[in-house]
């Protein structure tokens, strides 16, 4: 299931608190909670099987409630969903990922969505690496409905790699985008991912931001744009997904 950030409606929507201990205590409870970033749910299996090992350990040993606790939280950063704000501009592309731009270039696009109808011929490319320590969810580039969602195996090479685009097991994403452009992101796997979700399929209608997807530790997206477009990122850049902006769109630059 796609999920879109609602913070800014939560906050409007949410009562005033009121005055003494009581009231204090329930906003101070409000700002952690706003402050801790949710969780995406394809990562609750990991976190479940990292909590039960780290607490078998200290049950056997007698101690070790700390390194316990400590383990599970790290794992469940990985995990992390935080809430963003896309910018609403039309004839603009956001970064479906956190992490480091990696490789900007021209590329063709997958085969098997070409074979589902997407326009073939070469296009630019924006490679976003994410190491261990970013943010793992993936996001929706653009306003539109999701054409096709294919999944290809293969290897794990280090996703920094340019060779991974084209060895590495993916999930490919075709979105048309509301102006009338098709663009394509891969999930890729990296060195030590081994699993990708992907929460979107063929019909759904998606909005710039969305959360759609998780890649279970280090790896790469790839955002392929319509043809003519103009990339705003370099190699080197920090991206943050769903607010940075990657490019503009043909026919708005």
């Amino acid at each position: 299931m796609v999920t879109s950030d609602q913070s800014a409606a939560q906050h409007a929507d949410r009562p005033e608190i009121p005055s003494g201990l009581g009231g204090t205590v329930r906003h101070a409870l409000a700002l952690v909670r706003d402050t801790m970033p949710p969780l995406h749910p394809g990562g609750a299996p990991v976190i479940g099987a990292v909590a039960a090992a780290a607490f078998g350990v200290r049950a056997l040993r007698g101690r070790g409630t700390f390194g316990a606790l400590a383990v599970t939280a790290g794992v469940a950063a990985f995990f992390r969903a935080p809430h963003r704000t896309t910018p609403r501009q039309a004839g603009i592309a956001v970064a479906p990922a956190d992490g480091t731009v990696s490789l900007v270039d021209t590329a063709e696009p997958p085969e098997d969505l070409v074979a589902r109808g997407f326009p073939p011929g070469p296009r630019p490319r924006v490679s976003v690496f994410l190491s261990v320590y970013d943010v793992h969810v993936q996001r929706v580039p653009v306003d539109g409905q999701v054409q096709a969602v294919e999944h290809r195996p293969g290897g794990y090479l280090s996703a920094d790699l340019p060779a991974a685009s084209d060895t590495n097991a993916r999930t490919a994403m075709w979105v048309h985008g509301t102006d009338g452009h098709d663009l394509a992101v891969l999930q890729i796997a990296g060195l030590v991912a081994r699993r990708i979700v992907c929460d979107a399929a063929p019909g759904d209608e998606v909005r710039a931001g969305d959360v759609y997807g998780l890649i279970r530790f280090g790896s790469r997206v790839d955002l392929l744009l319509p043809p003519g477009s103009t990339v705003r990122v370099e190699p080197g850049q920090r991206a943050v997904g769903g607010e940075t902006v990657l490019a503009d769109l043909p026919g708005t630059s």
